[in-house]
């Protein structure tokens, strides 16, 4: 499989670093108007090809991946409309908000096209992807960016109006999770810690409490009555997340952006 990703910045950088850590893909030629950020892949990944030139970018690729901002969007693919075909290559937009029916309107043609929202997570392996298709993408096309995704994290095939959900529980929502690691490393100073040992206290929190979701398939509360005993010190601490309004500020955080 031969993939092209136009954009290098913090969430195409971290796509292109974490398929080019898995060894999986065929070639990925990457497009970046920065030269610097260019010359900074290259030098950490010499397999990559790269180039300034977007349509030299994606001749030949069998999926385009345009990560670039969403309002750069229609620029990206006006340079490129006469250098793909939707037809023969699938065309991805990691862009919030730019689903399959404006990548189809902008190119002014049907074809193989998917709406991808991953996180940043990616270039560890560990990113959460939203994917959605066309009306007119196959089967085999789906799988496919299904496949290529999957080298970089989970996977969740949904239909296009579930996406932006998805952005906010996995994408800003990775952003939400650093806010409350952030906050147990400044109460566990305030307790007599210093700041790296309350850093590794907060992420091996949060990896113990991911392994024992994932390995019990546990609810998260039938998991939290294993170390809640009555009068204990733990039900005293969720408590007071309950009177702050910790629940309702999660779920209006996650909500916010689908205003």
């Amino acid at each position: 499989m031969k993939i092209a990703v136009i954009g290098a910045g913090n969430m195409g950088g971290a796509l292109i670093r974490g398929w080019a850590k898995s060894g999986k893909v065929e070639a990925i030629c990457v497009a970046d108007k920065s030269q610097q950020v260019l010359s900074t892949l290259k030098a950490e990944y010499p397999q990559l090809s790269v180039t300034s030139d977007n349509k030299e970018a994606v001749r030949g690729a069998d999926i385009v991946i345009l990560a670039v901002k969403p309002w750069l969007m229609p620029l990206v693919l006006e340079e490129i409309r006469r250098s793909v075909d939707p037809k023969k290559q699938i065309i991805v937009s990691d862009a919030a908000n730019f689903t399959t029916d404006k990548l189809a309107e902008t190119l002014h043609t049907g074809g193989e096209y998917a709406y991808v929202i991953p996180n940043i997570a990616a270039e560890f392996g560990a990113s959460m992807s939203f994917i959605a298709s066309g009306v007119q993408t196959s089967k085999e096309s789906l799988e496919a960016v299904e496949r290529l995704y999957k080298l970089v994290g989970d996977t969740l095939v949904v239909t296009e109006n579930l996406v932006a959900p998805g952005m906010m529980m996995a994408s800003c929502g990775i952003a939400y999770v650093m806010r409350y690691i952030r906050a147990q490393m400044e109460g566990g100073c305030e307790m007599g810690f210093y700041p790296q040992q309350a850093k590794q206290i907060a992420l091996q929190t949060m990896q113990g409490a991911v392994s024992l979701l994932r390995e019990t398939g546990l609810h998260p509360e039938a998991a939290i009555d294993k170390v809640t005993t009555p009068g204990g010190v733990t039900i005293k601490g969720l408590n007071e997340l309950d009177h702050a309004g910790f629940n309702s500020a999660v779920i209006r955080s996650l909500k916010a952006g689908l205003k």
